[in-house]
This record gives structure tokens, C-alpha cells and sequence, in this order.
């Protein structure tokens, strides 16, 4: 496998049903993942053991992580530890968002592809 890919070539995953997708590209012992929101999206609260890092890439979230809540708009950032609840709306105009998890989502592997993937609402062609 190449060390280079282009997030356009990736597959689409559905991670929440239609309303939350993503691109990956997995390492050994981490993911990253673009993830893209639709309008008013709902991440309903879970946990996972990954610990997880992300920013705001274009539009708003309204996000809790462990009871503290913030809104998010582009370049807002967040950390989650491992096993720690956290959720989010996406807001109206939904959300490109960029996360960084380790381990990997191996948990993401049996996750319906969209296709035909449309391109990434981000970067912009």
C-alpha cells in the first residue's frame, strides 16, 4: 500500500447513518478521518476507547465532551480521552470537521460505503 493518498479517493463510510460520514486514511495505531455532517446532525452521546482529537473545518457544532459544552465554528478544536461521553448537533449549514483517533477505528470496518461517493465538500475543488 502507498504511503500517499488523496482524500478524494477514499471511501465514503457511513458512520451515522446518512447524516455523518467520512474519508479515513489508517496507520498502524492511529486514524485520521474528515469527516462531513449534515445540516442539524445528531451524534447522539457514546464512548468509545480511542482517544480522539479534532478541529472544525468549516461550519458550527454545538459539542460536549465529559459535561462541558461548547459551540465550535472553523478552527475550533477539541480532546477527548479514552471512555469519556461526548456528543454533538451539527449546525445548520452541518459541519467538515477533521479527527484524529488512536488506536485506529477498526470498528469503522464493516461500515456501508456510499456509492457513488460524491466528492469531499472539503477541500473545495
Amino acid at each position: 500500500m502507498s504511503s500517499f493518498a488523496d482524500i478524494k479517493d477514499r471511501p465514503l463510510l457511513k458512520i451515522w447513518g446518512e447524516t455523518v460520514l467520512s474519508r479515513r486514511i489508517q496507520g498502524e495505531r492511529i486514524t485520521l478521518a474528515l469527516l462531513e455532517l449534515a445540516p442539524n446532525a445528531v451524534v447522539p452521546e457514546h464512548r468509545h476507547a480511542n482517544e480522539q482529537l479534532g478541529m472544525v473545518i468549516t461550519g458550527q457544532m454545538h459539542f460536549t465532551v465529559d459535561g462541558e459544552t461548547r459551540d465550535l465554528g472553523p478552527g475550533g478544536t477539541w480532546r477527548i480521552l479514552g471512555d469519556r461521553p461526548h456528543d454533538v448537533i451539527a449546525g445548520p449549514d452541518g459541519a467538515v470537521v477533521i479527527d484524529v483517533f488512536t488506536p485506529v477505528r477498526s470498528d469503522w470496518d464493516d461500515r456501508a460505503v456510499v456509492e457513488p461517493s460524491p466528492a469531499p465538500r472539503w477541500p473545495e475543488a
